[in-house]
């Protein structure tokens, strides 16, 4: 543990932690939350849906096995922060290619470590997400330069941050699929490859006319960052799409369908993050364990759709399917990748609905 950088982690409605600093060192701002994964950690910091996000692992040695190119889930993190109780100086891992400490400072993200994660999430599950700053401890963290660090942080427009810059195409030889990227994890688009789909990655602001250009056999809605009431264009494209073509949504994309569909959404109190929450299937009363990593939670369904999955620990929706229409979608992440590999069937249920729902001219 370097002790040369005394850092503080403070929270805006909360306590203040004494730690010190790693990575990029330059004071910053964002919501804070935890993440119970015990493993991928690396998967943890390139998921687009931590944009603007401090991020703490519960995990308490965090960098024992490196980092990698290959296990990317985007080209670049996007958190605004990492909290560990330790990082390790020494990875021992043969796909090791660099440190975590050498990542961070390359994608300029600031950390801390020396930290009490477990009092800090318990005052997170406890008291809720709040914002916090992650500061050098010195004479110039003034109540005014606190105030005013706090107040110049927005996630409003997070989405416009993470999607693709243009749409792409993915080949394959099997149903053609139009992805909306709202912050798209690689390893969803490795899931579908995997399925032998050709895949047409649009932008998150596309119109439903570009989208319906590549005349694809279903429409794909990926998981994300943010608030999905801040984006209520994608959500009028959306009603329209479903009366156009099959759709399936994963995790913002689950959110984004349901508000379509006239279900209400509220804000979690702490959130759902990390690799074991357990989920029970309702048409057959199977458990699974699932990976999650949102903020927002569908609270009340309306008459066109019906609940398909409910979260075991306490009784979340986790997914749901319209009732006349191709249309689907699980608030958890079938890629599982930090997580386990329960729920990767959800893939291929997908694709059944895609397949047998038809391709509707628009």
């Amino acid at each position: 543990m370097d002790k040369n950088i005394k850092a503080k982690l403070i929270l805006e409605n909360g306590p203040t932690f004494n730690g010190y600093a790693f990575g990029h060192i330059k004071d910053t701002v964002g919501e804070i939350v935890f993440t119970t994964g015990l493993t991928g950690y690396q998967e943890t910091l390139t998921d687009p849906s931590f944009a603007g996000q401090i991020v703490c692992m519960t995990y308490p040695l965090i960098g024992n096995y490196g980092i990698n190119l290959e296990d990317m889930e985007a080209e670049k993190p996007h958190l605004s922060g990492l909290v560990v109780r330790s990082k390790c100086d020494y990875p021992n891992n043969w796909r090791c290619e660099i440190k975590l400490e050498g990542f961070l400072k390359q994608n300029k993200i600031m950390a801390i470590e020396g930290i009490d994660t477990r009092a800090l999430t318990r005052f997170l599950r406890n008291n809720g997400t709040t914002k916090a700053i992650i500061a050098i401890d010195n004479e110039e963290l003034t109540e005014e330069y606190l105030k005013e660090k706090f107040d110049s942080y927005s996630n409003i427009d997070v989405i416009s941050q993470v999607t693709s810059k243009e749409a792409y195409t993915i080949e394959g030889n099997g149903l053609h699929l139009a992805v909306i990227d709202f912050g798209i994890k690689r390893g969803i688009l490795e899931s579908l490859k995997k399925r032998g789909c050709k895949l047409t990655v649009f932008p998150a602001f596309s119109s439903v006319e570009e989208i319906l250009k590549v005349n694809p056999d279903g429409i794909f809605l990926s998981n994300g960052p943010g608030d999905p009431y801040y984006i209520p264009q994608v959500i009028e494209n959306i009603k329209e799409l479903v009366n156009l073509r099959p759709v399936v949504g994963i995790c913002l994309g689950h959110q984004l369908l349901s508000i379509a569909f006239g279900c209400k959404i509220e804000r979690m109190k702490f959130g759902h993050h990390g690799g074991n929450h357990p989920v029970k299937n309702l048409e057959t009363g199977r458990c699974y364990i699932s990976s999650q990593n949102h903020e927002f939670v569908v609270s009340e369904l309306s008459e066109e759709v019906m609940a398909s999955w409910v979260n075991v620990n306490d009784n979340t929706l986790e997914g749901i399917r319209h009732k006349s229409l191709p249309v689907s979608s699980v608030q958890f992440h079938p890629e599982a990748s930090p997580g386990p590999l329960d729920t990767g069937f959800i893939f291929d249920d997908f694709l059944k609905i895609i397949a047998e729902g038809g391709n509707k001219n628009a």
